[in-house]
């Protein structure tokens, strides 16, 4: 983890990442002539990254050009990764960031970029061979307030505590397990955390969560998360609800291997977003009244699991006819969803590693989102999700797919055709809320199999930045 603080002047002999809008800027950094000739020659060759060695030290450069702001703001977060790539790679353990540009947000975006690229999951690595070195960065920029950078550090491990819950196997992060670290988020954030245990969740009638939990030999969790300030600005809360499937074989349905079932830890990536968006929200004491929810269990082919055929009763007290046992995912979300009624929430949103279909439509670069909220709503997650580069994309959500998960023998059945994947789930889970309603797919991005600039290889946390300043923004209106 890197300490991330606040500088009042640089550092003549530091390792130096260094953001300008104007090459002229270079001579406030304390370098030869011939030195920021070389940068300049650099980077006007190429803006994204210019490296001079000055006698051992690292002097490392990005310009901004003119353009779209969110692209500006990621390719100073690129910038920043590919510093720290090379500050690692020389194993130095210290640098400082310098703002020489009129904007805290770019100086920001590029100490982010470089915090984020640095992460590593290392908890069953016996050496330390090919660890990130980098334990502390100081910023430089009197645009940047002393706050701004402890939200960036707070947001920063909010985001690496979601890839180490995603990175974690299911010999140690269970569902039982997956409790815990949400208590300990909890104690360290000041949320507060319910746990109910299985004869709990029995009681309220979750069929959908018992029903995935049977083939398993570890018992189902159900997390009750919340925030509650006294000066909230909203009358009713925010609902968050997490999937958090710890390990999914896709039960009696059982997935194809390889290239499928091995990546099956990552399918309690919605829940790590969840518990990692309210705590980093608690931690900054947002103004706002959020609620999460997080269903957990494992999806086994044990002894007892269910089956195709199976005719569930929710605890909507909904019947759902069950087609395929690897539809999970929104058998333990409809129960959450149906719980969080008594809420009575302002908007309910979804997050989920749901389908297939959903990373086959938009890859890996983004979020598949959809629902029955105004577009109002839509078009602030779009503006945030730009703002932060997790981008979301919009499907649409006519009434004609409620036509493909109708059942012969029960209410509804658990999955559509094989067209229209994403919406058909998200049609799924729509009929278990009465509220405003947006459901974010992240199959495609929650879990990559390489490194993406500073969204490492493994668990990305995707998420948890853009919930934060989505709620941050409505703290705000």
């Amino acid at each position: 983890m890197i300490t991330l603080t606040k500088s009042t002047r640089p550092s003549a002999s530091r390792d130096t990442l260094v953001i300008v809008d104007d090459l002229a800027q270079l001579r406030h950094i304390d370098l030869e002539r011939s030195d920021r000739q070389y940068l300049n020659e650099q980077l006007e060759a190429d803006p994204s990254v210019a490296i001079c060695d000055v006698s051992g030290r690292l002097v490392m450069a990005h310009l901004v050009r003119s353009g779209d702001r969110h692209l500006q703001l990621e390719k100073a977060r690129k910038a920043g990764d590919a510093m720290a790539a090379r500050l690692n790679g020389a194993r130095r353990a210290e640098a400082q960031v310098i703002g020489l540009v009129d904007d805290a947000e770019l100086t920001l975006a590029l100490a982010e970029g470089a915090m984020l690229g640095s992460y590593a999951f290392r908890k069953y690595k016996t050496d330390a061979q090919g660890a990130p070195t980098l334990e502390k960065v100081s910023l430089v920029s009197k645009e940047v307030s002393a706050d701004a950078v402890e939200e960036l550090s707070d947001l920063c491990e909010a985001v690496w505590t979601a890839r180490d819950l995603v990175n974690e196997p299911v010999s140690f992060l269970n569902a039982t397990q997956l409790a815990a670290e949400i208590r300990n988020l909890s104690r360290n954030s000041g949320f507060k955390v319910q746990v109910l245990d299985k004869a709990q969740i029995e009681a309220l009638g979750m069929g959908g969560l018992l029903a995935v939990n049977k083939g398993s030999v570890d018992p189902p969790t159900f997390s009750i998360l919340e925030w509650k300030p006294k000066d909230a600005v909203n009358k009713r809360p925010l609902l968050l609800v997490g999937k958090g499937v710890v390990y999914d074989t896709g039960g009696l349905s059982l997935k194809p291997t390889p290239n499928s079932m091995d990546q099956m830890k990552c399918d309690m990536s919605g829940a790590a977003a969840v518990a990692c968006a309210m705590a980093l929200v608690a931690k900054r004491e947002l103004p706002v009244h959020v609620v999460g929810l997080i269903p957990a269990t494992d999806n086994r082919p044990g002894g007892n699991a269910y089956a195709p055929g199976d005719v569930l009763r929710m605890h909507s007290g909904l019947t759902v006819e069950v087609l395929n046992t690897d539809a999970e995912g929104r058998l333990i979300l409809a129960d959450a969803l149906s719980y969080g009624e008594r809420y009575k929430p302002e908007l309910v949103m979804t997050i989920a590693t749901l389908t297939g279909a959903a990373m086959r439509a938009i890859g890996t670069y983004g979020t598949a989102v959809m629902g029955t909220a105004p577009d109002s709503e839509f078009h602030r997650l779009e503006a945030v999700g730009q703002h932060v580069y997790e981008r979301t994309a919009r499907l649409p959500f006519w009434d004609e797919y409620d036509e493909e998960i109708k059942s012969d023998v029960a209410d509804i059945k658990n999955l559509g055709s094989d067209l229209a994947g994403a919406q058909t789930a998200g049609k799924f889970l729509a009929r278990f809320t009465t509220h405003p309603y947006i459901h974010l797919d992240i199959a495609g991005p929650a879990f990559l199999t390489r490194k993406d600039s500073y969204r490492t290889k493994g668990g990305t946390g995707v998420g948890v930045r853009l919930f934060y300043h989505f709620i941050k923004q409505r703290a705000k209106r």
